[in-house]
């Protein structure tokens, strides 16, 4: 197994390279097979994590999300990122000691996000989303390995697609040290361009939203950096299991299992 400090060394590299795609497993099983399908890095979903343990999106504590990111970065030789949603609290120092103890788990990177969790005030002040994030880059710069942080401006997502405050903010947590940006929701090329036109900084994009058509090689040449996913692959791999559910209770009828993966290529995978 690579070293923590070698998937760190890699992680950096691939943002150095052009466009890779990062795709979120919601277990060690999917992790194992995103490894053995050729991926160079991994970044964990929170909402795919929790629904996969019966939970909705951010009902994950800040321990038991750890734990299982942990186990995600134990799992391959493949960098991984985690979703530390938002910090798990409020406060820089909240945010600072979630960056510490992230970086326990063997993961090298990590992505904190600028909303709240509250419908009646959906983002952080710009102020204290700052602070915020230049707690976190503090953490990661004293640390002995580069671990990657992700800054996320999550105005598409709570109701505000406000592309200039999106990237009024990315630019000022880029300022803070923030080593990628993030707005997820993003899916106008136009939009895409003007963002990543507008920082220094590799952008994440999301992708596979309803309304986007975008392929990987298109938002290469936007400039795009790093192609992730979310809880895509988790919802897919759910939406299969509740349709074959569905079939079998409503007809008693199993051509589901048409599109299943043959059992001895599964067995093999995880024997290896």
């Amino acid at each position: 197994m690579l070293t923590q400090a070698e998937k760190a060394a890699a992680f950096v590299e691939l943002h150095r390279k052009g466009l890779f795609l990062i795709p979120n497993p919601w277990d060690v099983g999917s992790a194992r097979l995103l490894a053995h399908l050729g991926f160079f890095a991994l970044a964990t979903s929170s909402a795919g994590y929790a629904f996969s343990i019966g939970k909705p999106d951010n009902a994950v504590g800040r321990d038991a999300m750890l734990a299982h990111a942990a186990s995600v970065a134990a799992a391959t030789d493949l960098p991984v990122s985690i979703d530390l949603e938002n910090g798990f609290g409020d406060s820089p120092e909240i945010v600072a000691e979630t960056i510490r103890l992230a970086a326990a788990t063997g993961a090298v990177g990590g992505s904190i996000e600028d909303a709240t969790e509250r419908t009646d005030d959906p983002l952080y002040d710009r102020a204290l989303a700052v602070e915020r994030i230049r707690a976190a880059a503090e953490v990661a710069r004293n640390l002995p390995f580069p671990f990657m942080l992700t800054a996320r401006a999550e105005n598409y997502l709570v109701g505000k697609p406000d592309l200039k405050d999106t990237i009024e903010r990315l630019q000022l947590y880029q300022e803070a040290g923030a080593d990628v940006l993030y707005a997820p929701g993003l899916t106008n090329k136009d939009d895409i361009v003007t963002l990543v036109n507008s920082v220094e900084r590799p952008v994440n994009l999301l992708m596979g939203l309803k309304g986007m058509t975008l392929t990987v090689t298109e938002v290469a040449a936007l400039g795009v950096q790093r192609v992730s996913i979310g809880s895509g692959l988790a919802r897919c791999a759910l939406g299969a299991f509740v349709r074959g559910a569905r079939e079998m209770r409503r007809y008693g009828k199993f051509s589901f299992m048409d599109d299943a993966i043959d059992f001895r290529e599964l067995n093999s995978i995880f024997s290896s």
